[in-house]
């Protein structure tokens, strides 16, 4: 954190929440390029995310999608519960529109992939600290593609229809991982993540196990493609 910028009041301040020290340390680099931003917290958690907004009141925040422990999804939730006027920026690693899509039903006022130009993710600091919406170009190009129809088939719509936690069980099915392991990575007990797996079922119109684990690796394998 500069100091120096600080001194003289201009410098708006931001948080910073990724899961990868290193790209934690590019991004912040970036960013303290500029004279007037300043990184005052760095997290790679929800706890700690949150207990540096508590202490640093940021101008901004930017989260990543998926975190150490939780997931962005959740913290965005978490830190506008608290702070209601805080504007967030996501910089994640899926460019899918998918991903924006929940991204901004949870409160985030802009989106950038992390393959985006460093141009990109500056931009969309300034914009969303200036109360606009940004999202980057190709992904825009994605979201209206899908608006009129374009790639997305009937069981994209389906998938919309699940919950933040059914999507969480839905993506870690499709890694690999058993119930048990689920359940301890969500804190949930076995029999929850049981009942999410068959309201998945339910929404996905899926007759069995099978069928869904099937379902999920399909999903994993084209939605991870970046």
């Amino acid at each position: 954190m500069s100091k120096n910028k600080l001194a003289g009041g201009a410098a708006r301040k931001i948080l910073l929440v990724d899961d990868h020290p290193i790209l934690r340390q590019g991004i912040s680099q970036i960013i303290e390029d500029e004279p007037d931003l300043v990184v005052v917290g760095e997290a790679g958690d929800v706890e700690t995310a949150m207990r540096l907004a508590e202490r640093e009141q940021p101008d901004l925040a930017i989260v990543d999608i998926t975190l150490k422990e939780g997931n962005g999804i959740d913290l965005i939730r978490q830190l506008l519960g608290k702070f209601p006027k805080l504007p967030i920026l996501v910089l994640s690693m899926f460019n899918e529109s998918f991903y924006a899509e929940r991204a901004f039903r949870a409160g985030a006022k802009g989106y950038v992939a992390k393959g985006e130009p460093c141009s990109q993710i500056l931009q969309g600091i300034r914009d969303v600290l200036g109360g606009e919406i940004f999202i980057s170009e190709k992904l825009a190009a994605k979201m209206v593609d899908k608006l009129v129809g374009g790639r997305r088939d009937g069981e994209r719509r389906s998938i919309d229809r699940l919950s933040e936690r059914e999507f969480q069980v839905f993506e870690m099915i499709g890694q690999g991982m058993h119930t048990r392991d689920i359940a301890g990575k969500l804190n949930l007990s076995v029999k929850t993540v049981d009942a999410h797996r068959e309201n998945i079922k339910g929404k996905l119109k899926l007759r069995n196990a099978t069928e869904l684990l099937k379902t999920a690796i399909q999903w994993a394998q084209f939605e991870h493609r970046v």
